[in-house]
């Protein structure tokens, strides 16, 4: 090599400089910080009713830590980690993720209200296997799309992928019965293909007729299927109905409309929601609704804002990538959120039937913090490869 081209080399490595997302760092701060206060004004009524009117903090209290874990586990990941690591590493986290939520049919498996989701961990506790699925598909199928190259502009190396995210997909259904989460999954790996494949007006013809064909099919279930005895099918007639349902499967998608409804533009004010006393299970799926009734439409805007604002760093990101490998991988998490965000805003607002998903950062849950806290850092760990020109 001779000295002019080491010369410009250096020259070109002085012009740019590392970057690190700080934006997307704050947005998380801003919103586990109003999550938190949101979890503390909708739980404190329900902590003392578990606790024995001796704690309005219950909630509260786990929440934090596991926030705190959160963090920690972001920071060591953004910090020790390169995301080119988990290549090598994919493929037995995918099928791990598959063997864990096999283990949800053993005997360590654990059921709440209807479904059996959870497993057993000495020492942790209850353990959702389909959190990991998440990570895993996020961090597998791009190392598919990659090995393929330009293959995947083929009928062949697009039912390859295909194949990879429906099995995870369909283990989620099967084995731990979570019918919202198998779509998210299946949603990410398709978004991922989108994002890479030269034909999109295939896709955008797909989901016309998907949509079509399902808005179809639940009229015609909502008129024959009124006595039916499936869970699933039991919501779906209380979505198209919730007031014939009001006293039964639709009471607590009632109250939550009842609770936006009552909140105005500015709300009720913070910590007066009337609707959290009476609402099942609150703090979980349907905290935006309270949110609602004591912050108002202003307080949805805010929240619906900052996940804009969380969604566009992580477009900032995966569009200024080093590599594929490392745009794909935040390209999945960028699907994750937004679906997650969509589902939950869905179904509190009753646009579709009721799913389970919650609100990311902002519904309590241990799982789900830290699951998505390890795709922040990931996503953060990419973000600290980009350079940018001086």
């Amino acid at each position: 090599m001779t000295r002019t081209v080491k010369r410009e080399i250096t020259e070109q490595r002085k012009k740019t400089i590392p970057y690190f997302d700080y934006s997307l760092v704050a947005i998380l701060i801003c919103l586990v910080c109003f999550g938190l206060v949101m979890l503390y004004s909708t739980s404190a009524y329900s902590s003392m009713k578990i606790t024995g009117q001796k704690s309005s903090i219950f909630y509260l209290k786990k929440q934090i830590i596991f926030c705190l874990a959160g963090f920690f586990v972001m920071w060591f990941i953004c910090r020790f980690i390169d995301y080119h690591w988990y290549i090598k590493r994919a493929k037995p986290l995918y099928w791990v993720s598959i063997i864990l939520m096999a283990l949800v049919q053993s005997p360590i498996g654990k059921g709440a209200k209807g479904a059996k989701r959870w497993i057993m961990v000495p020492g942790i506790g209850q353990f959702q296997p389909s959190e990991v699925a998440k990570i895993a598909v996020i961090l597998f199928i791009p190392v598919v799309i990659c090995k393929l190259g330009k293959k995947i502009n083929t009928k062949e190396g697009f039912i390859h992928v295909m194949v990879w995210g429906l099995l995870s997909a369909a283990c989620v259904y099967f084995l731990t019965d979570n019918l919202s989460t198998a779509i998210i999954v299946m949603g990410i790996s398709i978004i991922m293909i989108f994002i890479v494949h030269r034909k999109t007006k295939i896709f955008f013809a797909a989901a016309g007729g998907g949509l079509a064909a399902i808005l179809v099919g639940v009229k015609i279930l909502g008129m024959v299927l009124t006595t039916s005895k499936s869970f699933r099918m039991r919501r779906v007639l209380v979505w198209l109905n919730p007031e014939n349902y009001a006293s039964e499967g639709g009471y607590q998608i009632m109250q939550a409309l009842y609770a936006i409804g009552s909140g105005g533009f500015f709300g009720k004010g913070l910590g007066n929601s009337a609707q959290k006393t009476i609402i099942p299970e609150v703090q979980n799926d349907m905290i935006l609704s309270i949110i609602c009734e004591e912050l108002g439409v202003f307080g949805a805007i805010l929240v619906l804002t900052l996940f804009g604002l969380l969604l566009y760093r992580l477009l900032f990101i995966a569009q200024n990538a080093p590599d594929l490998y490392g745009s794909l991988i935040v390209t999945g998490i960028f699907a994750h959120m937004a679906l997650q965000v969509f589902l939950n805003v869905g179904v509190v607002t009753n646009l579709i039937p009721t799913t389970g998903i919650t609100l990311p950062f902002i519904s309590y849950g241990g799982t789900a913090i830290l699951f998505l806290s390890i795709e922040m850092g990931i996503a953060l760990s990419v973000s600290k490869q980009i350079k940018i020109e001086q």
